[in-house]
């Protein structure tokens, strides 16, 4: 089941991302650790040395903050974690929580993604896909707006 909700993601994925998805993704359980970095062409989404996750615009000379968590000084050694109910979290080094994306649900798959076009987002599971008996190569996720 965790292959299909995977190959799902990407392929819904695949729409937004390059094929390359290892720079700009946390799959849930997945840490961000201080200096670590997702990246996608120009944005870098990362965990600053003074506790502060920042989304960066590098595409002129100097970085332009888009968004910041406002956790600076808040600790070291702080670590960003996408978890497994869907809530983003940043702990710092004495692992008490010091933000949250108050996106908490239930328990499951999910993945936070800095898309090409900036946007950080988390997804959950698909909401169609084709039955589990089907060739892996013909499954297929779609997902639909209200």
């Amino acid at each position: 089941m965790a292959a299909l909700v995977m190959l799902s993601a990407t392929v819904i994925l695949g729409l937004l991302l390059p094929s390359s998805m290892a720079n700009n993704v946390l799959f849930g359980g997945d840490r961000l650790n201080t200096g670590e970095s997702l990246r996608e062409g120009n944005f870098k989404f990362t965990m600053m040395s003074d506790c502060n996750l920042m989304l960066l615009d590098n595409r002129q000379a100097v970085s332009v903050a888009l968004w910041a968590s406002n956790t600076n000084g808040l600790g070291s050694n702080c670590f960003a974690r996408m978890q497994t109910d869907g809530n983003f979290v940043i702990f710092n080094d004495n692992f008490n929580k010091v933000w949250s994306s108050n996106t908490r649900g239930q328990e499951g798959k999910y993945i936070l993604v800095l898309q090409r076009d900036g946007h950080v987002v988390i997804y959950s599971r698909p909401i169609w896909t084709i039955p589990e008996d089907e060739p892996m190569n013909r499954k297929i996720a779609m997902v639909t707006k209200n």
